[in-house]
């Protein structure tokens, strides 16, 4: 994908190849779910005993979406490593096959501002996965908790919890109905109207997920899927990535001074469709026990509550 920088330790362009090793980091790349395998930043996945996984993850040194700005990544960075490391440590410890369909319920997450900043090279993460509670049903689905905690050079980077599902097909087409089948992905409008970039910590208005409605603490969700980052491959409802990168910028248009997001507690209620506006409001909290920021955001489709989050934000330059 033209959207990333690759990580000039990892070459993956010649199939030919068929040593142990090589063919052991396409299959790690090949679990997380992209069609673009240069956007997949898992290296390597150590097994510690059946529950608890060491997955290593290379940053790039910079990224047309997760580097906004030069001197920094993106929190979602951080999120989207957090992706990756579950969907390669369900796929090759838990025995869950790769055709099922994974979705998240509940995320808290929070990520240490240091260590987002750019250092001029790539950055080696190290997330320590550790599931729970894995819960096998009947029909074949699988309900999980993961616990994971990221560290840089041994220093604490940030860490999640995810309560997450793993369905196959057969269910999950009947829980999808007719949504089930992809070509909704073909019929989404058109990308409405975008923010202005510098409000929401952007500075391309191809990356901003928001569109003004007039009202104060009110957005719509801006849909691209020519996104290539967002959407690398047609879906039958928006990705989870792309509601919380629209979380990340509503609490950040909600504040009159920039702000990182640097921590999340985020419920996933529902799909959100690709047919209707999704609406997000934006409702000022008390801040944490640090004196930080929080915001609270609620998203509706069809007057249906689908998704909310409470955000904790870091203002720049606050120690």
């Amino acid at each position: 994908m033209s959207h990333s920088t690759a990580v000039a330790s990892c070459t993956f362009e010649a199939p030919s190849i068929t040593s142990p090793q090589v063919r052991t980091h396409i299959a790690l790349k090949e679990c997380v779910g992209k069609r673009d395998l240069s956007e997949v930043f898992v290296v390597d996945c150590l097994h510690l005993c059946g529950s608890e996984q060491i997955v290593t993850v290379e940053w790039p040194r910079a990224h047309d979406f997760y580097t906004p700005t030069p001197q920094a990544h993106s929190p979602l960075l951080f999120t989207e490593s957090v992706r990756q490391a579950l969907a390669v440590s369900c796929h090759t410890a838990h025995d869950i096959p790769r055709d099922y369909n994974l979705g998240w319920e509940h995320l808290t997450l929070d990520v240490v501002p240091d260590a987002l900043r750019t250092t001029g090279s790539a950055t080696t993460v190290q997330l320590q996965v550790i599931h729970s509670a894995i819960k096998r049903r009947r029909m074949g689905s699988v309900q999980l908790v993961a616990h994971v905690q990221g560290t840089v050079d041994g220093v604490y980077a940030g860490s999640a919890e995810v309560h997450y599902s793993a369905h196959p097909s057969s269910i999950y087409n009947r829980l999808r109905g007719p949504y089930a089948d992809r070509a909704v992905f073909l019929r989404a409008a058109p990308p409405t109207t975008p923010v202005a970039p510098e409000r929401v910590g952007r500075t391309n208005a191809r990356d901003v997920v928001l569109s003004p409605t007039g009202e104060a603490g009110r957005w719509q969700m801006r849909v691209d899927t020519s996104h290539t980052v967002l959407y690398d491959h047609p879906h039958d409802h928006i990705p989870g990535m792309v509601l919380l990168e629209a979380v990340s910028q509503a609490a950040q248009a909600s504040l009159k001074t920039p702000a990182t997001p640097v921590a999340f507690d985020t419920t996933f209620d529902g799909y959100v469709e690709f047919d209707a506006p999704c609406w997000l409001n934006t409702t000022l909290l008390s801040p944490d026990l640090q004196g930080r920021p929080r915001v609270l955001i609620d998203a509706y489709q069809r007057e249906r509550r689908v998704f909310s989050a409470a955000v904790v934000l870091a203002p720049h330059g606050a120690r």
